[in-house]
């Protein structure tokens, strides 16, 4: 299967990189990726798949690989009405998220910004089920998108003190996250 678009980032908050591909499925969308970076005096290298249905509502997620010495394994899935399982245990902390977001990784917001489909001046929560990093916890992650040009959206998460003007390439992917990423090419 052909990728529909692939991107390539790096990290501004530390050295590091992320490479992500985004598929078109019958039944949705699909994006795999990885991030490798230097974090508080670790190496870190996440693999990452995200699957959407056709209206970007996430069904399942799938990170594996290394913060330091810890090894990573997670398989996060969501059935109707946003209930999440992280290897198969419910998680009532973070039901009725519509998104997941991997803390680690730009790529995520694709989702909700493509999820939404805001036209300019419009506003929208979204509240994402977050891997928090480095604890790599989900925890309910409190976001509010504005669209405020074709390609800006005035982004803010007030629970980890982050508001900045994300740039968005037309398809969905974040150009410039200010302070954490900047997109180096998309292809």
């Amino acid at each position: 299967m052909k990728p529909t678009a692939a991107f390539f980032w790096r990290k501004l908050d530390h050295p590091g990189h992320d490479s992500c591909r985004l598929f078109h499925l019958s039944n949705g969308w699909r994006l795999s990726g990885a991030a490798v970076f230097w974090d508080e005096g670790r190496p870190c290298h996440l693999g990452y798949e995200v699957a959407t249905d056709a209206e970007w509502r996430t069904r399942r997620a799938r990170v594996v690989g290394y913060v330091g010495n810890r090894a990573i394994d997670l398989r996060i899935n969501t059935a109707a009405g946003a209930h999440w399982k992280v290897g198969g245990e419910g998680q009532s902390n973070i039901a009725g998220c519509p998104d997941v977001d991997l803390g680690f990784t730009p790529a995520t917001n694709l989702i909700a910004v493509r999820r939404l489909s805001l036209k300019v001046g419009q506003r929208a929560q979204a509240p994402a089920a977050c891997l928090s990093f480095p604890g790599m916890r989900f925890v309910k992650l409190p976001q509010t998108y504005h669209r405020i040009s074709r390609t800006e959206y005035a982004y803010e998460a007030p629970t980890v003190g982050y508001a900045g003007t994300l740039q968005v390439a037309a398809s969905g992917a974040i150009v410039h996250y200010p302070r954490l990423f900047e997109r180096l090419a998309e292809g």
